[in-house]
């Protein structure tokens, strides 16, 4: 029998308790946690106060096998988490003179040989015996002791240091404290929403026990993470092979990818297997299809550029849509729609053009066409396909809507689906 560790994460701030900060340290702690097959069953944020900290301390400690703070751990007088957890659970603090001496080197590489205050040195003060962990994007060192058979790691507030020392110190610890391995698989999925998902392999997923199988849903999309626990890496593929190839044959053409990362970067992908390239026509997305495209390290290989034509004269000088035409049948329409493709695909000498045409909401434009109306428009030399989508919702879900459905209808061109 395989026991999982269990851990509860600490979030020290006022800043997060008053809303000034969005606690991302959690986020991206807990990712990492399940990652190793580490339950996290509490987040608790606590202020800049060390009576609330403590008594949040001794409640985890009561529940958790492993307890993670973020935040306090700065030179400032309401930076108190070390202090605080060495004296709850009973260890002094001793000054670290190398320590002391990176966080002097710290200061002249990265502030410009400005006077280091002395306050600064309160950092080189760590928790007896403790494994210290190297900062490697700020000053403040973070570190890991264990005491009554639990495991304390204290990591910095800001963000960017949290993600590096969590990367490089926490997770090589952590991985020390068991003696099994977790691999998971993340099939993604777009074309479903997760009640549906969910439905289709309820049977499935309440038999499992050792892989599971859990939904998540984000922005439009639907992943599906198949985790198992084993005593070694092959072992747990093993075990997930059957269950991810019975998913696969459930779903079909509705899973883009597993191990996928993202729509975008299939799509970029694909276009790069196939030596081809994509230019876009944007109107009620504003550009974010584009961006989502860009984000993708050598996009620029596939896709030569974009236009965002907003109103119907960007339209008409831009893309070379028929002014005729937009008095026919309005800008949101599927001819437009059609129109904008394929003059983003010669604008920018490309195989395929993308058009999307819309109203984002939460009003109209002056026609009978409802908010949330979304046409989006493929063609090549070709081809010519138009996608029509009724998006009753808010205005930033349309977009990104708008913009998912543009990177899943490329998707399908690509590999030849309906």
């Amino acid at each position: 029998m395989i026991h999982a560790l269990t851990a509860e994460i600490i979030s020290v701030g006022t800043e997060l308790l008053l809303g000034n900060t969005v606690n991302t340290d959690a986020r991206d702690v807990s990712l990492a946690l399940s990652e190793l097959g580490i339950n996290v069953f509490f987040h608790t944020v606590a202020g800049d106060n060390p009576e609330r900290l403590t008594q949040a301390v001794e409640i985890a400690k009561g529940r958790a096998d492993i307890l993670i703070t973020t935040g306090g751990l700065g030179p400032t007088y309401d930076d108190l988490t070390k202090q605080t957890l060495a004296e709850a659970f009973g260890k002094k603090l001793v000054f670290h003179e190398s320590v002391a001496n990176q966080i002097r080197e710290s200061f002249k590489r990265r502030h410009n040989n400005i006077d280091m205050t002395e306050n600064n040195l309160r950092q080189a003060e760590l928790p007896e015996g403790c494994v210290i962990f190297e900062n490697r994007a700020g000053t403040a060192p973070g570190c890991a002791f264990e005491a009554g058979g639990k495991h304390i790691l204290m990591l910095p507030g800001p963000p960017r240091e949290c993600r590096e020392m969590l990367k490089h110190c926490a997770v090589p610890y952590l991985k020390k404290l068991s003696d099994y391995v977790m691999l998971s698989h993340n099939i993604h999925i777009f074309g479903l929403g997760e009640s549906v998902v969910e439905a289709k392999l309820h049977d499935l997923m309440v038999s499992l026990k050792n892989p599971t199988l859990a939904p998540y849903a984000k922005d439009g999309e639907v992943v599906l993470r198949l985790t198992a626990k084993a005593s070694s890496e092959n072992d747990a593929e093993m075990l997930m092979e059957p269950i991810l190839n019975e998913v696969l044959e459930t779903l079909g053409d509705i899973v883009y990818g597993v191990d996928a990362g993202n729509l975008e970067g299939t799509v970029v992908g694909l276009l790069e297997q196939r030596g081809m390239t994509l230019a876009a026509a944007e109107s009620c997305t504003g550009g974010l299809l584009s961006k989502r495209i860009t984000d993708i390290p050598g996009a620029s290989r596939v896709f030569p550029g974009s236009c965002v034509a907003y109103n119907a004269q960007s339209k008409i000088a831009l893309l070379g849509v028929d002014p005729g035409l937009i008095s026919e049948k309005g800008t949101v329409s599927q001819e437009v729609a059609l129109s904008m493709a394929d003059g983003a695909r010669k604008a920018f000498n490309a195989d395929i053009g993308i058009g999307i045409t819309g109203i984002a909401g939460p009003g109209g434009d002056g026609s009978d066409t409802d908010p949330g109306t979304v046409f989006i428009a493929l063609t090549t030399s070709s081809d010519s396909l138009c996608r029509s989508l009724n998006l009753h919702s808010d205005r930033e879900r349309v977009r990104v809507a708008g913009a998912s459905n543009a990177l899943d209808m490329v998707r399908r061109f690509l590999t030849g689906l309906s």
